[in-house]
This record gives C-alpha cells, sequence and structure tokens, in this order.
C-alpha cells in the first residue's frame, strides 16, 4: 500500500505530474466531444424535427451526467483526501459506497423515463413529429442509463487512486462504440432495422453499458490502491454524508446546466424552433474545447485532494496557477476558431441560410467567455479537492441562474434574438470575479495555515 512519501501525487514535479494525469482523461474527453458532434450529425441528416427533438433532450442528459459526476466527484474527493492522510481503511469504505449509489441514482431517472418523457417534450412544443422523436430518445437513455452511472462512479473512484489510464479507456470504449453504432441503428445498415432518432438513443445506451462492463472487470479484477467490496457491504450513513457534502453540491451546480438549457429553450423557442437548435448545436461544439478542460480537471482534483490531505500547501497552489494556465490556452485556442470560423462549424451540422443567419453571430458573442470560464473552472475544481462545495455551487448558482437567465430574458424581450446571446461572457465575467473573493476567503480560513 501507497503512503503519502511514495506516491506520486505527493512527490512527482507539479507540471509534469498533471501532463501525465491529465493527459488520458484530456484524450478520452475528446473522443467523447467528437461522439457529441458526429452524434448530432447523424440526427440532423434525419430531418429538422430530430435535431430540435435531441436539443431538447439535451437538458435531461445533461441532468444524468450531473447526478453521475457529482456523485463521482464525492468519492473522489473523499479517496483522495483519506488517501492523503493515509487512512486507507476509509478510503476502501468510501470506495465501496460507488457501485450502490451509481444504482440508486438509476433508479430516480428510470423512473422518470418510463413514466414523464412525454409530458416533458409536451411542456416545450405541440409539434407532434418532435414530440414523438423526443419521446422515443430520451426513454431509451434515461431507463437503460444504468451503464451510466456504475461506469462513472469507477472511473472516479480509480482517479482518486492516481490512476488515469483505465478511467480513459473506459471513456474511450463508450465513446467509440457510440460512433459504430449511431450510424448502423440510425439509418439501418447491415441488416438492422432504421430506428431514426431512437436508434441514436440505443447506441448511447449500449456504448454506456460496454464502458460498465469493462469497468466492473477491471476494478475487480486489477490490483488499486483501494479495494471495493460487495460482499458483506452496508451502506453507512456519515460515509455517504462525506460523499454528498461535496458530491451534492457538485451535482446542483451541474444540474442547473440542464435548468439553463431548459429556461434558454423556453426563451429561445418563442423566435424560432432553428434558434433552439442553434443552442444545441452550440453546446455540441463547445463541449469539443470545453471536454479537454475538464479532463484537466479530472487530473487535478486527486492532486488537489492528496496535497491538501497531506498539508503542503505549496504543492496545492502550483497545481492551481498551473491549472488555470494550461485551461486559459485550451479556451483561448477554442475562442478563437469560434470568432474566425463560426459559419464552417455550423455548416457541419446544418448549413441552411437561417441555421447561420443566427448562428455566426450565437458563436461569435458566447466565445468571448471563453477564458473567463477557465478561471472559474479551476478554481471550482479547487474548492470541491479540498471539500468546500458549497462554493462551487454558489459560483454556479450566480452564474447560471441569477446572471444569465435573467440577463437573457431581457435582452430577448428589449433587444431581440441577437442580443440573447451577450447573457454568456456577462454571467462569466460575474463568475470570474465570485471566484476570486471566495478564494481569497478559503485561503485565509484552510489554505494560509498549511505547511
Amino acid at each position: 500500500m501507497e503512503n503519502a512519501k511514495q506516491n506520486k501525487m505527493g512527490t512527482a514535479p507539479i507540471f509534469p505530474l498533471i501532463v501525465s494525469m491529465s493527459l488520458p482523461a484530456m484524450f478520452s474527453m475528446l473522443i467523447q466531444a467528437m461522439y457529441n458532434i458526429v452524434d448530432s450529425i447523424f440526427v440532423a441528416r434525419v430531418g429538422d424535427n430530430a435535431l430540435t427533438a435531441v436539443s431538447l433532450a439535451f437538458p435531461i442528459q445533461t441532468l444524468i451526467i450531473a447526478v453521475a459526476v457529482g456523485t463521482g466527484v464525492g468519492l473522489n474527493s473523499l479517496i483522495s483526501r483519506r488517501l492523503g492522510e493515509q487512512n486507507y481503511e476509509a478510503a476502501n469504505s468510501a470506495a465501496s459506497h460507488g457501485p450502490f449509489l451509481g444504482i440508486c441514482s438509476w433508479l430516480v431517472f428510470a423512473v422518470f423515463g418510463l413514466f414523464f418523457s412525454r409530458t416533458f417534450f409536451e411542456a416545450f412544443t405541440e409539434t407532434a413529429q418532435v414530440i414523438e422523436m423526443g419521446t422515443q430518445y430520451i426513454s431509451i437513455v434515461t431507463i437503460f442509463s444504468f451503464g451510466s452511472f456504475v461506469q462513472i462512479n469507477f472511473e472516479k473512484i480509480l482517479q482518486a487512486t492516481g490512476n488515469m489510464f483505465y478511467p480513459m479507456l473506459f471513456q474511450l470504449v463508450g465513446a467509440v462504440t457510440n460512433i459504430i453504432l449511431d450510424p448502423i441503428f440510425i439509418f439501418g445498415y447491415f441488416g438492422f432495422p432504421k430506428m431514426g432518432v431512437a436508434g441514436a438513443a440505443v447506441a448511447t445506451v449500449a456504448g454506456q453499458i460496454l464502458a460498465m462492463v469493462f469497468s466492473v472487470y477491471v476494478a475487480f479484477r486489477k490490483n488499486h490502491a483501494v479495494t471495493i467490496q460487495i460482499k458483506g457491504f452496508r451502506p453507512q450513513k456519515a460515509v455517504i454524508q462525506e460523499i454528498y457534502a461535496v458530491g451534492l453540491p457538485s451535482i446542483v451546480m451541474q444540474s442547473i446546466g440542464s435548468v439553463l438549457v431548459m429556461g434558454l429553450n423556453a426563451i429561445l423557442i418563442t423566435f424560432s424552433e432553428i434558434a433552439v437548435s442553434v443552442l444545441g448545436v452550440y453546446y455540441k461544439l463547445q463541449s469539443f474545447v470545453f471536454m479537454p478542460v475538464f479532463g484537466l480537471n479530472q487530473g487535478l482534483m486527486p492532486i488537489m485532494g492528496f496535497n491538501y490531505g497531506a498539508g503542503n500547501k505549496k504543492r496545492l497552489l502550483d497545481a492551481l496557477k498551473i491549472g488555470v494556465l494550461i485551461a486559459a490556452t485550451i479556451l483561448l485556442v477554442g475562442m478563437l476558431l469560434f470568432l474566425f470560423f463560426p459559419a464552417q462549424l455550423l455548416g457541419i451540422f446544418n448549413d441552411s441560410a437561417e441555421m447561420l443567419r443566427i448562428g455566426v453571430p450565437a458563436l461569435r458573442i458566447i466565445s468571448t467567455s471563453f477564458v473567463f470560464a477557465a478561471v472559474s473552472i479551476i478554481f471550482s475544481t479547487l474548492f470541491q479537492a479540498i471539500g468546500r462545495g458549497v462554493n462551487s455551487l454558489l459560483i454556479s448558482v450566480l452564474r447560471q441562474l441569477f446572471v444569465i437567465l435573467p440577463v437573457a430574458y431581457l435582452m430577448a424581450d428589449l433587444f431581440g434574438l441577437e442580443m440573447v446571446w451577450y447573457a454568456f461572457p456577462i454571467a462569466e465575467v460575474v463568475s470570474v470575479a465570485v471566484s476570486i473573493l471566495l478564494f481569497i476567503r478559503v485561503y485565509k480560513a484552510r489554505l494560509a495555515n498549511l505547511a
């Protein structure tokens, strides 16, 4: 068993350590982003209504990921801190709760898929084809979402130990399976029935389930710094509370993104369904820019959590500084792509005149927020790593509820569709200011007296 002196998270040079731990996750997240884009390209070929249906379904998929990743973040934070403290029994106990919490989360979404899918789409549109396609899509995605919940928990458990290789493979298996199966199930190749939008959903859950099977095999058949116990496992209230002390704010923080998209869809659909499709396409495109930053977070969080648990202030702050620089560089490149090539990016999905008329200014305006987002994202990662998930939640609530939605509504009401997009950069500037103020407060309270 590794101790604090032997574990690379407590000894290796920070920049090479961040790179070595982040690159596998960044690579797999890029593959995931590529899947998101390929998936929408295939769906767009079915028709405009199909793209609108999937765009309206996006908030529910975001909510699934929010709960799965938020729970995983809580596991990751607790396990890495306990390893930094050399409390291996507590680390094993936290890891053993992962599969149980994944199944509990899945049951909630399975109930939604069975009974409330159609009601959800009828709340946004009266177009019968959009409602039918969307209901089919989201029913399949939610009822069979157990693969996503279980796999992500195993992924975060291994990342907490410093193992980034297998989590990369889990995501690759899911994404590559998805990409391969998408055209087969959507268009009915190789003797399979032509399922349209439902086929995209089947491809999605098939990839998730295969990734889950692989993650279960690795978790129980390979040696790791923690041991996951199934036989004789009993959930412990105190451990679950510690997991969700960080995990619940993370879930709420990411779920706010789902509320944001639903709110923006409600605003945009008053102009046209194409405006909703533009927002959906934007989120697919921006995932290609932001996914590497989220991969960076996956490498940073266990490093930050371990060194906080070990009481090493210098390594913790070095990780913060280097993380901000790397994230800002990635998002600057993304901003330049959106500023100079918006028509080409939109043309990948739908090059209709209306899509370009609405989408080109939208991408240019929104992209000016990217570099500001780098600072907020990395500070949020630090807060989660040291057990201050509420601070991350506060940043997101200000950004996505108290700023962006009210601003978007006012812009739409007073100035029209094109001004709605300015809500994004306004919200990010507010987020950066609040992030810095919260960091100063946390530094004085928790970090200043570390060794």
